[in-house]
């Protein structure tokens, strides 16, 4: 190490800041910090000196002897180890060698194992020889390997396990190492050879490795001991070495005092105050380089009198008076410095000052150029959090105006592409470098402004400000408006108003996202106001830049939300049905925030019978939509089969679960989250409705009295949960009667529960009884509609219509064949009667046709019924649940043609199924 000697010694080589080269320092600096070193704490600076602290060199070198040390006994024990295995592996080797040849060669041998038990002779002599001998055992074999001893006698008569083939047919003497249930161990087999030489036999002995001691036991405290030694010796002697360094430095470490004159110089002259030190004579001690600037002074001015530095008295006077000064401000040149002065002596220190100066003129720029920037961030915060509130793309732009004015421009204008307020991606609405933008937003102080108002159609030519910004994509400013000659290319008149009204400059920046050039911002500034600075630019951009990502994400949720809505709307019904058994109305409302899945329909259904159906996915979206879509026309294609209610809804049921199992596969692809549906079958022959549900609202009933409940329902689990059946109620109706069935978009929002809703609806219905089906519609609407409406909205009323009567003409006949020339001429009467003489023939066909498959393939009675509605409909009911299929007979069939005669002469026929059997209709047009 350096040797440390007073104050010659210093870190690094550096010397302290302000002293030149080859010039003693002050005995006042001296003594200062010697002060400084004998006044700090010791037990601070001493740890960092500890034996364990490897930044001091005393450490350093405790651990490089640690480390050869522990590198000397790891390798002293490796080579002990190793030399150990191999004396251990000899000395096993030998030892089973000599117990086995000895025994091989014990005489007599080869005549006791030639005797009638050898095992009882050799067992006794080998167990005698393994414990003389030292081995774990010893073991003599027969010719072909089979043991005559063993220390476990239970293993006599087994085969030897070893390689023993080489002694019993080579007479070779074999050596190996094997690991057995006790560790390694080596074995040897040597053979037995009888007084002519052949093998009659083999002597194994063998003992375990590790039970033949060897000279690391002895060797490896020697060598663990003399490693401790020289680990005691290393930390004593480092710690005569830490000792006496701590004393030599006064408890600082070399880094530590390197680092503090590191810092020393660093702090002087990196801060931006002046530092002036003078000395009790007067005499310039130190200045760091914002002194020099502040105070002009050059670089060789240490050791100077201040009086002899070329200041000012004033200033002079100060720096040497030692008197107590605070924020004194002294013209300096062209600068007005603020002063600070401290004697050096009242804590006991050297004779002397310090004296800090400070730029006030800079400090007073800076201040006003922080306070703008302020200003600025302040208003990107306020725009951050202002802009974008909503997905309009409309009041996404007023919102960008409304920042912008009146803080940053006294007006502020957005122009639009047509196709972004649609949802597209805009083109060039002209050739050449013209524009034409919709002004969407205009914000300012007053409302009598020349400028174009919001909503006009705006073609702004090539060379104005605004076209260049669009065309170009980059900003454009105009810090004279009057002066611009490219501007008032748009209209002479108008830009003269706008100037004649005060407007002094402007700027127009291009409102572009993900590369998609929307339109522009511009923002106008009277000459009430300073013109815009190349300075403005950025901050114009920026708020350009924020709103043009909230405007394309409106642009873009436009799009997606028109789609979503054009593909709701041509999944739901387009118009109501022809149908004469209900008087229905409906309406339906999207909600404001995205389409929803809630769906209606009215099914017209065989036998004059109407179908109504209301059902709501959970959610919003495409998704909710498209699900929609396929869970109406599966209510469609089911309907067809003309099912019970509940059994359709059991249909459905399983068509959402299904559904979910393939969403389940795709994780594209979100599942189902929830389905209901009421489905509800009205008959105006009988006037009965029957209803099921799914999860779904209960329907409101009003009487023709204007008595309004609403039926219990068995509720049932909403579609795809599967596991329950569900259950159908059947209502009869009086007419005039009305069903009113909704989604809960209706009666429940996020400012009512639905309780409270219901209670509205039922007090809405019994207002008023007699309204039609429009007006019920129009005043639930009024009544239950929410200021934002958040979920979509599906509402169905359907007044009860009776058919007359005389439109129905029924007859109950016998299976009998003879009854089809009756029921021919009972229906030639009938339609006689309701003047449908052209029919006659072809209903007669249709009815022999059906009556006879009745009675050749039913049993028990046969109903017939005619009704005349809008078509006329011929029904032929039975008790056998067997369904006719349409075929083509073959020319030598008898049969198998009447259905295909039905089918021709009739518009429709089909099947549908009752409790007691079927029905087969058909249904003709009315002339």
């Amino acid at each position: 190490m350096a040797r440390i000697r007073g104050r010659s010694w210093r870190p690094s080589g550096r010397r302290p800041a302000g002293s030149p080269v080859g010039e003693r320092r002050s005995p006042v600096g001296e003594r200062r910090e010697r002060r400084q070193w004998r006044q700090r704490p010791r037990g601070a600076s001493a740890g960092r000196w500890r034996v364990a602290s490897t930044r001091s060199v005393a450490g350093q070198m405790f651990v490089l002897q640690v480390l050869i040390v522990l590198l000397l006994v790891v390798a002293a024990v490796g080579t002990l180890l190793f030399q150990a295995r191999t004396d251990r592996f000899q000395a096993a080797r030998d030892r089973s060698l000599a117990a086995a040849e000895a025994f091989a060669h014990a005489p007599g041998l080869p005549a006791v194992m030639a005797g009638p038990d050898p095992s009882s002779v050799l067992q006794p002599l080998t167990e005698d020889a393994r414990h003389r001998g030292g081995v774990d055992f010893v073991v003599v074999t027969d010719r072909n390997g089979i043991r005559y001893t063993h220390p476990d006698p239970s293993r006599i008569g087994k085969h030897f396990v070893g390689t023993v083939d080489p002694s019993l047919k080579d007479g070779k003497v074999t050596i190996e190492s094997v690991h057995g249930p006790l560790g390694e161990e080596v074995q040897a087999v040597v053979p037995v050879r009888d007084d002519r030489g052949r093998i009659v036999g083999a002597v194994s002995s063998g003992i375990k490795v590790a039970a033949v001691s060897s000279a690391f036991d002895r060797q490896l405290p020697f060598v663990l001991g003399a490693g401790a030694v020289a680990l005691a010796l290393a930390t004593a002697g480092t710690a005569l070495v830490s000792r006496r360094l701590r004393r030599q430095t006064h408890g600082l470490g070399p880094a530590e005092m390197a680092r503090m004159y590191e810092h020393h110089d660093a702090v002087l002259h990196a801060v931006r105050e002046g530092v002036v030190i003078v000395g009790g004579d007067g005499r310039l001690l130190l200045v760091n380089d914002e002194a020099r600037r502040l105070l002009g002074l050059p670089p060789d001015v240490e050791g100077r009198h201040v009086h002899d530095l070329g200041l000012d008295d004033r200033t002079a006077e100060l720096l040497a008076s030692r008197k107590v000064v605070s924020d004194e401000v002294l013209p300096v040149g062209e600068r007005l410095l603020a002063v600070n002065n401290r004697p050096t002596d009242r804590g006991g220190g050297p004779p002397g000052s310090v004296a800090t100066l400070r730029d006030s003129t800079e400090l007073r720029a800076l201040a006003g150029r922080a306070e703008t920037a302020r200003g600025r961030l302040r208003l990107l915060y306020d725009a951050s959090v202002a802009i974008g509130t909503t997905l309009d793309v409309r009041r996404t732009a007023e919102e960008l105006t409304q920042v912008a004015s009146p803080r940053f421009s006294d007006y502020a204008t957005v122009d639009l592409a047509e196709a972004v307020l649609h949802g597209e991606e805009p083109r060039m609405a002209m050739g050449g470098d013209a524009a034409e933008l919709r002004r969407v937003a205009l914000t300012g102080p007053r409302d009598d402004h020349p400028l174009y108002p919001a909503g006009d159609l705006v073609t702004f030519a090539g060379p104005t400000p605004q076209a260049t910004g669009f065309v170009s994509g980059r900003p454009v400013l105009v810090s004279d408006l009057a002066a611009s000659d490219g501007w008032r290319t748009q209209d002479y008149e108008r830009t003269q108003a706008v100037l004649e009204y005060g407007f002094r400059s402007m700027i127009t920046v291009p409102l572009k996202a993900r590369g998609v050039l929307l339109g522009i911002a511009n923002f106008w500034r009277t000459s009430d106001s300073g013109p815009f600075e190349e300075d403005d630019l950025s901050l114009a951009e920026e708020l350009a830049a924020r709103a043009a990502v909230c405007i394309d994400n409106a642009r873009r949720y436009t799009r997606e939300h028109d789609m979503a809505v054009a593909l709701q709307h041509s999944l739901l019904p387009r118009g109501l049905p022809e149908q004469t058994a209900l008087d229905v109305s409906f309406r339906y409302l999207p909600a404001q925030a995205g389409v929803g899945g809630d769906w209606f329909d009215v099914i017209p259904l065989p036998g004059a019978r109407v179908a109504l159906v209301v059902g709501d996915v959970v959610g919003h979206g495409l998704h909710a939509a498209a699900t929609m879509g396929r869970l109406r026309t599966a209510v469609l294609n089911f309907s067809a089969l003309d099912p019970p209610p509940d059994e359709l809804l059991g249909h459905l049921d399983e068509l959402v679960a299904r559904i979910d199992q393939e969403a389940a596969g795709d994780a594209d692809e979100p599942a189902i989250a929830g389905a209901t549906c009421l489905y509800a079958v009205y008959d105006p022959v009988t006037g009965v409705c029957s209803l099921a549900r799914a999860g779904h609202p209960l329907p409101a009933l009003v009487a023709p009295d204007g008595t309004v409940e609403f039926p219990e329902l068995p509720a049932g689990p909403p579609l795809g949960l599967g596991g329950l059946p569900f259950e159908a109620v059947e209502l009869r109706l009086p007419e005039g009667s009305s069903l009113v069935l909704y989604t809960d978009g209706l009666v429940e929002d996020r400012k009512r529960d639905i309780d409270a809703g219901l209670a509205v609806l039922r007090d809405t219905l019994a207002e008023q009884p007699g309204r039609t089906p429009q007006e019920t519609c129009e005043a639930l609407l009024d009544a239950l509609l929410p200021a934002r409406q958040s979920d979509d909205i599906a509402l169905l009323v359907a007044r009860t219509r009776i058919l007359e009567r005389e439109r129905i003409a029924e007859w109950e006949l016998p299976s009998d064949p003879a009854v089809v020339g009756r029921a021919r001429a009972d229906v030639t009467r009938q339609l006689t009667l309701w003047g449908l003489e052209e029919a006659v023939f072809t209903t007669e066909l249709i009815l022999s046709e059906l009556i006879t498959n009745a009675i050749r393939h039913a049993s028990g009675p046969i109903r017939v019924r005619l009704l005349r509605d809008r078509t006329l409909i011929c029904e032929v009911s039975d008790t056998s649940s067997t369904s006719p299929h349409l075929r083509y007979a073959a020319a030598e069939d008898e049969g198998g043609r009447g259905l295909f005669l039905v089918a021709q002469l009739a518009d429709r026929w089909g099947t549908r199924y009752t409790p007691d059997g079927k029905v087969i209709w058909a249904e003709q047009p009315l002339g």
